[in-house]
């Protein structure tokens, strides 16, 4: 997790997997399977605090956009509450739900996580947190932790096992990742399997050599030698860059009173460069990077880190929306520092910078180093029916969530080249058919074929290229 390696991917990481099918095509208009007829929008909105902001049309499925009313502090529910936005992808009733967020803003577009297409199910997607529109008014910031996040959906869950009586999954990929493993760390009993994709564990904060260590073997010398030479020359260049980031800020209207100055929003921008590459792009995509970065023109340097990094991602602007992010990362947790031997120390002014300077100061924060270390015992000792994928090439997996000996029926798998943008479908064809056929059996639709044999595993539904269509909102910044 960059020092705030802005965590992007905030990717929604809707990971949606080529896949052929044997299952139902169309929604019911009423939600059967439960021994009920009632319309399933009547059944959703009778769940006490729920309410309707719109539905939207998808064939086959009825996707819904709602509220629900949360307390603020789990702990002390009387103290007020705050409405929380969830999404709902319905199918059937008697098919098995996906519990999925991103661990940021919820989609509002119908999309389908990958275990949702492999066990054809329902999607409940939840929105985090103080990401708005779920802040509440006024927003006490001490309530924005892992526990009161695993609890919005412990509620969420409880509110519509009702509806949704057969077998749950929760997934997540990147910040979602972390959180749907949080929430199986908190509420073990709710989910009955868990599919945690590209989920960065931070355990100890001050320790990031597994981040130089990854970044001196990933990929090819070749390709390393170019991003370090690009990133090395857009500081050389400083001077000249900053004044064309001066008056890009100037026409785009970006200030930087939060991070201090553009000097300090030039400089962490250029620093995510290299990790912003391989969080995204593939190795197949060096050839873009400029050759020969001394011999390159002021505007091939500029294009090339802003279309890796982005130049708008440390103004004001480009931090608000992320301000949670930031907030937890300096809270709980953490973000890594990585070394730039590439660099002269001349050149480099701030370093990698903490997320206390991507936060406002009237926002107070206190790392509470205790967090991430109690979850990844949890998760060595305790795992049951989970299961984390990453890429290869991605920096987010220097630091990966492990399973022991004291782990049931849980797996960690990678995928080979693959990017933060990892799935089950971009696996070695062996461990793709045995982690399809985990969810399968988790969902509690595996086939007696797929019980007999894990490698004749296949999701059940067809890929459908815009409901799976990868929602990868970059925005031009780097986190998890």
């Amino acid at each position: 997790m960059r020092k705030a390696l802005r965590w992007l991917l905030a990717l929604t990481v809707l990971i949606g997997t080529v896949g052929t099918a044997s299952a139902a095509t169309a929604a019911e208009p009423e939600a059967t399977g439960t021994g009920s007829t009632t319309d399933i929008k009547e059944r959703l909105l009778s769940v006490p605090g729920m309410s309707l902001v719109e539905e939207k049309p998808y064939t086959g499925y009825r996707f819904f956009v709602l509220n629900y009313t949360q307390p603020v502090d789990h702990r002390k529910p009387s103290k007020g509450t705050f409405q929380q936005r969830i999404t709902v992808l319905h199918k059937d009733v008697s098919r098995p739900t996906v519990f999925f967020t991103s661990g940021y803003n919820v989609s509002t577009t119908p999309r389908r996580s990958e275990p949702t297409q492999i066990v054809d199910g329902n999607q409940v997607s939840l929105e985090y947190r103080f990401f708005t529109p779920s802040r509440p008014d006024p927003a006490n910031w001490s309530k924005l932790d892992i526990w009161q996040a695993a609890s919005d959906q412990h509620r969420v869950f409880k509110a519509l096992k009702s509806v949704y009586g057969k077998n749950w999954l929760s997934t997540g990929g990147s910040k979602g990742g972390m959180t749907a493993t949080y929430y199986e760390r908190f509420y073990p009993r709710d989910m009955d399997g868990v599919v945690a994709y590209v989920a960065p564990n931070d355990v100890v904060n001050k320790q990031d050599a597994a981040y130089d260590r990854f970044f001196a073997r990933v990929g090819t010398k070749e390709c390393r030698d170019r991003l370090n030479a690009v990133q090395r020359e857009a500081l050389v260049r400083r001077e000249p860059l900053e004044k064309k980031y001066a008056a890009y800020a100037k026409e785009e209207g970006l200030t930087f009173e939060t991070i201090g100055s553009l000097d300090k929003a030039y400089e962490a921008t250029v620093l995510d460069y290299v990790w912003g590459y391989w969080q995204y792009s593939l190795l197949k995509d060096c050839d873009q990077i400029p050759a020969d970065a001394k011999n390159a023109t002021d505007d091939d340097i500029w294009t090339s880190v802003d279309t890796i990094s982005g130049f708008s991602a440390y103004a004001d602007q480009g931090l608000a929306t992320y301000t949670p992010y930031y907030y937890q990362a300096g809270t709980q947790l953490g973000a890594p520092t990585i070394q730039f031997p590439h660099i002269e120390k001349k050149y480099i002014r701030y370093g990698y910078q903490p997320p206390r300077n991507f936060v406002p100061r009237d926002i107070p924060m206190k790392f509470q180093p205790g967090a991430m270390r109690d979850v990844d015992t949890w998760v060595r000792h305790n795992a049951r029916q989970m299961l984390f994928v990453y890429g290869q090439n991605d920096p987010w997996g220097a630091e990966p969530f492990h399973v022991g000996k004291g782990a049931k029926d849980s797996y960690v798998m990678t995928a080979p080249g693959m990017n933060h943008g990892a799935n089950v479908a971009g696996l070695v064809p062996e461990q793709k058919a045995l982690a399809t056929a985990r969810i399968l059996d988790w969902a509690g639709v595996a086939s007696g074929a797929v019980q007999a044999d894990p490698q004749a595993a296949k999701p059940l539904a067809k890929f459908d290229a815009k409901l799976d269509k990868r929602d990868t909102q970059r925005e031009m910044t780097l986190r998890p």
